[in-house]
This record gives C-alpha cells, structure tokens and sequence, in this order.
C-alpha cells in the first residue's frame, strides 16, 4: 500500500495488544463473559458432583446439569441483550 492512499479501516490496523481488544469487547458486552464463566462453573460443578451423585442415573443426572448450564448462558444473553436497549434507547447518550 502506497503512502497516498488512504487506509479503509484505521481502527482496525492501530497497534494494540490483544488484551486491550479483550478488555474493550468486554467493556461493551459485560454479560458475556459472565454467561462464560458461570457455564464452566456449571459444568464443573457437574463434573465434581459426578461421583457423588448417590442413587441417581448417569443420564438424569447430565440432563440437570445440561439444563442448569444453558440456563446460565441464556439468562446471561438475556440480561446483556436488556442492558444494551437500556443503554441504547433509555440512556442515550447525548449527540
């Protein structure tokens, strides 16, 4: 690319370290990485309570924990998706 010409897309060829990219996407998206990190507690959760599920069958007792997890992603989702209208349509930022 010559100098004169003009590049297409600034932001994205600024040098910044991958961790700054992570910190600003989870600035804008707070939930998401909450909905991560309450699946894999979930699911680790599971895995410990595994041995120690008494009487009950393997399956049912995947199936709880399945459930629990998808539960905790979606609540999560649905959470950042009310946050972000809130901030977009409620909360406007003055133009």
């Amino acid at each position: 690319m010559s100098p004169s010409q003009e590049s297409v897309f600034p932001e994205y060829e600024t040098e910044t370290s991958q961790t700054s990219k992570l910190m600003q996407k989870f600035k804008e998206t707070p939930f998401v990485p909450i909905g991560m990190g309450g699946f894999f507690a979930v699911v680790a959760y599971g895995l410990y309570k595994l041995k120690h599920r008494g009487d009950m069958k393997m399956s049912l007792h995947l199936i709880h924990m399945r459930v629990a997890a998808q539960g905790f992603a979606v609540g999560a989702l649905t959470c950042g998706v009310l946050y972000s209208m809130f901030r977009d349509y409620v909360v406007k930022p003055k133009e």
